[in-house]
């Protein structure tokens, strides 16, 4: 039987919501088939931080480990999605607690009930206790569908150093539109980008 799959990223395209201060996406071509030229080839520029991705911990920490250098296995394997729709502006503990007990290293909050397709600075994130909560449970991933686990206006980032502190990783800009809560396999690599402070990923879920 074929396996059911989720595609949980959203396009990137000059039009993807941006975080105030990212470079937005673009693309030149540097060749367009034509008679001497048997291909289409194109150059692209983009923060990293557009679409599904996956932060490195040097995003929020200087000298820390960068997308290149990380781990692949917190980002491929069983995986959680919590409901936690209208719960903001900082999902608490109690918010996730419903979807206890034996939590897998992985999981997915869901806190909207359609993906933003424009920037706003009115998203939901997590409380720091949060993070510290699912990491006393075993979970080395978090992810959520909304543009940061810190809101837009922090300065002091609380959740990331959270995430720091308890070695975690982190996805964001997922859009968990179609997803039922429940258990799933989530695959969402992160490109092998040595000096990067964070890599896009195609973030899918799978039918277990």
């Amino acid at each position: 039987k074929k396996r059911k799959l989720w595609d949980i990223s959203p396009p990137v395209s000059p039009t993807s919501p941006l975080f105030p201060g990212d470079r937005a996406y673009a693309q030149e071509w540097t060749a367009r088939i034509a008679p001497g030229c048997p291909v289409n080839l194109s150059a692209i520029t983009m923060s990293p931080h557009i679409g599904a991705h996956a932060d490195a911990p040097l995003h929020y920490g200087p000298g820390e480990a960068t997308s290149g250098e990380l781990d692949l296995e917190p980002y491929l394997g069983p995986c959680r999605v919590i409901g936690a729709i209208g719960r903001g502006p900082l999902i608490a503990p109690a918010d996730l607690a419903h979807a206890e007990p034996a939590l897998p290293p992985r999981v997915l909050v869901r806190t909207c009930a359609k993906a933003p397709t424009v920037w706003s600075a009115e998203f939901a994130s997590f409380a720091p206790e949060t993070i510290a909560w699912l990491a006393a449970r075993g979970v080395r991933l978090v992810g959520i569908d909304s543009q940061s686990v810190d809101p837009a206006a922090s300065k002091e980032l609380p959740s990331h150093h959270q995430l720091l502190a308890h070695d975690m990783r982190v996805l964001e800009n997922l859009v968990l539109d179609d997803v039922e809560p429940g258990d799933y396999e989530l695959i969402a690599l992160p490109l092998k980008l040595m000096d990067a402070d964070a890599s896009p990923v195609r973030a899918v879920l799978r039918e277990l």
